[in-house]
């Protein structure tokens, strides 16, 4: 069992699925939505980010543009969060709520795009 792959799975699965928790729910209703599950997946994305740096290959390139672009839409989640409430805590409307939730949908789509990558370059894998 190889240890790199295993943390590199592990991050892309765990940043496909923080960003799954955050989406979940109704888009409009800020009660279902948690800022630092929010905070967690940019976290988690930032780091599977680094992780993907090494690989020279076509699909390590595509697994790192993914990547980029769920790193990307994250931030912008979080910084819309940021700009709505101030930095203060206060309550997001249903309809600004609803423009977080849809930026980390994008991110989500990003995420799926790369563990259906890492699940197909693990089936196409065979032992030497």
């Amino acid at each position: 069992m190889n240890l790199e792959k295993v943390v590199f799975g592990f991050f892309v699965l765990l940043a496909a699925t923080l960003n799954f928790g955050f989406f979940l729910g109704d888009m409009t209703n800020p009660q279902v939505h948690n800022i630092v599950e929010l905070y967690a997946a940019v976290v988690v994305n930032i780091i599977a980010t680094i992780l993907k740096f090494g690989d020279r290959t076509q699909v390590g390139a595509v697994h790192l543009a993914t990547s980029l672009v769920a790193d990307i839409q994250l931030i912008a989640a979080a910084v819309v969060w940021i700009l709505i409430t101030g930095g203060s805590g206060a309550d997001v409307a249903g309809h600004q709520m609803a423009s977080i939730v849809s930026l980390s949908g994008g991110a989500l789509l990003a995420n799926l795009v790369s563990v259906v990558l890492l699940v197909s370059e693990t089936i196409s894998f065979r032992r030497r």
